[in-house]
């Protein structure tokens, strides 16, 4: 099966930037696709942003946009969220998953899941 892992996660105050990054098992995301997710407490799961590795092409939730980028490293074949003017909104557990093909908005469509890493942003 393959094992996704995240890092990057801490605590920020806002208007500051983390960098979050998923890492797979297999070395290599080539033929995936992969989204973050987050999820706060009492909240349902909430896409943030996806992209296709082998395109490139990347979308963004309305919430992020502007704000987030999603990248793929293929030198170190991760894929990083860079996540800037960061608001106490934000504060979530993030979570990166994969699947086989295109990337999604549903959580129900991806296969693979990392463990989530914790994002806190103060005020």
């Amino acid at each position: 099966q393959v094992q996704l892992v995240e890092s990057g996660g801490g605590l920020v105050q806002a208007g500051g930037s983390l960098r979050l990054s998923c890492a797979t098992s297999r070395g290599t995301f080539n033929n995936y696709a992969i989204g973050w997710f987050r999820q706060a407490p009492g909240k349902e799961r909430e896409f943030v942003a996806r992209i296709t590795w082998s395109s490139g092409y990347s979308n963004y939730a309305d919430s992020v946009k502007g704000r987030f980028t999603i990248s793929r490293d293929s030198g170190q074949n991760t894929v990083n969220l860079q996540m800037n003017s960061l608001k106490p909104e934000d504060t979530a557990v993030y979570y990166c998953a994969a699947r086989r093909g295109v990337s999604s908005v549903d959580s129900i469509a991806y296969n693979y899941w990392g463990q989530g890493t914790q994002v806190t942003v103060s005020s």
